[in-house]
């Protein structure tokens, strides 16, 4: 029988992740396959460990990459440091907190929320307004990098505020590891988890974690069991402790592609790679209001990564999309729910988050829009 091969159009992927992958991770998945339990592997694992460290800038607690998404991640920080009954204040004010929320209720927690608009950034004044309403909260959880709204969370501090308290912080990292300033040891962040598909520029599957000293005490004193595929403690015994103690079968081309794009990351240099996503968002949304649309996000607290853009009135937003795509072969986002407001989220993430790829983003709007606008002026 013969059978079509696999043949996708390229595109340029400006929308809010996955990224286009950097051709050296690509070629790095096509390297000879070792076994999960393989000795020679052992040392790219602690190769991974330890740049993973460095780009989280986390001196000591645990670091290492979950084999599962980011939002899998996101519920196995929730598993691993909250109990049922446990008390987590939780800052909203996109999609990702709320699905934080979501995921926190369902594992029993009793969740508080501190909510903002969407576009907005929740104050750290009324986070902690609520942890005097609610001393005994087990944690703090907030997104640093909203990717539905383009909000970037003042971490750093946020971390400052909560120190000397006996309450955790967890942060969403998803769209800012490697993308904006990120300092997890120097700021107080207890547990961050983050992605490869975004900033890092690898294929999806992996979710790199990072989690403090008390943090780990506090998963040692759990009287509750942790999810046997989630379970951090264990994790660590395939990833760190020697000999190896099998968990499950690691994906080893995943392990491989995160250890080229963390290898590209150290190498371009942290500091320099943060500059570049922040020269070429800036170039974007200088260039967006130039043509006179509206940006989503507050001008105080916009992320780098991610730029989101009103839709005007009147304009179909999810048109210029597909006219993008299909005519420019260019990917950027619509908004994420169903109370979304009318917005075109752009990624500038990775190997994308350069000046020229902004320019291509904004002849293709601007095409996009011009054949959009025509129907309507000539009625």
């Amino acid at each position: 029988m013969d059978l079509p091969q696999l043949r996708p159009p390229e595109r340029l992927l400006c929308g809010p992740g996955p990224t286009n992958v950097d051709p050296a991770v690509l070629e790095a998945m096509s390297r000879p396959m070792l076994g999960h339990l393989d000795p020679d592997l052992y040392e790219i694992l602690h190769d991974v460990v330890g740049m993973l460290r460095r780009v989280y800038r986390m001196p000591d607690g645990l670091v290492l990459p979950l084999h599962c998404t980011g939002t899998a991640g996101m519920e196995a920080g929730i598993a691993n440091l909250l109990e049922p009954g446990d008390t987590v204040i939780v800052g909203q004010c996109g999609f990702f907190g709320r699905r934080i929320a979501e995921i926190a209720r369902r594992h029993g927690a009793d969740v508080v929320l501190v909510e903002a608009d969407w576009g907005d950034c929740v104050s750290n004044d009324a986070l902690m307004e609520a942890l005097d309403r609610h001393p005994g909260a087990r944690m703090v959880a907030v997104v640093h990098a909203e990717t539905s709204t383009g909000v970037e969370h003042p971490l750093a501090q946020l971390g400052a505020l909560l120190r000397g308290r006996d309450t955790l912080l967890m942060a969403d990292c998803v769209t800012s590891l490697a993308g904006v300033p990120l300092e997890v040891g120097a700021w107080g962040v207890d547990l961050a988890y983050s992605c490869t598909q975004k900033c890092l520029a690898a294929p999806p599957g992996l979710s790199p974690v990072a989690v403090s000293e008390r943090a780990l005490e506090r998963l040692r004193s759990r009287r509750t069991p942790v999810p046997f595929s989630f379970d951090l403690l264990l994790l660590e015994r395939y990833w760190i402790e020697r000999p190896v103690t099998y968990h499950h079968t690691a994906p080893i081309l995943a392990i491989y592609a995160l250890h080229e794009a963390l290898r590209s990351v150290l190498t371009e240099g942290l500091e320099e790679r943060w500059e570049r996503h922040a020269e070429a968002a800036a170039h974007l949304q200088a260039s967006i209001e130039s043509r006179g649309l509206e940006l989503l996000a507050d001008p105080d607290h916009r992320l780098a990564p991610l730029t989101a853009v009103r839709v005007p009135e009147g304009m179909d937003g999810k048109a210029v999309q597909t006219r993008m795509l299909r005519e420019h072969g260019i990917e950027i986002g619509g908004g994420l729910g169903p109370d979304a407001p009318a917005i075109w989220r752009i990624g500038l993430m990775g190997r994308n988050a350069s000046i020229e790829t902004a320019d291509l983003v904004l002849a293709a709007l601007d095409a996009a829009l011009v054949e959009e606008a025509a129907p309507a002026l000539a009625g």
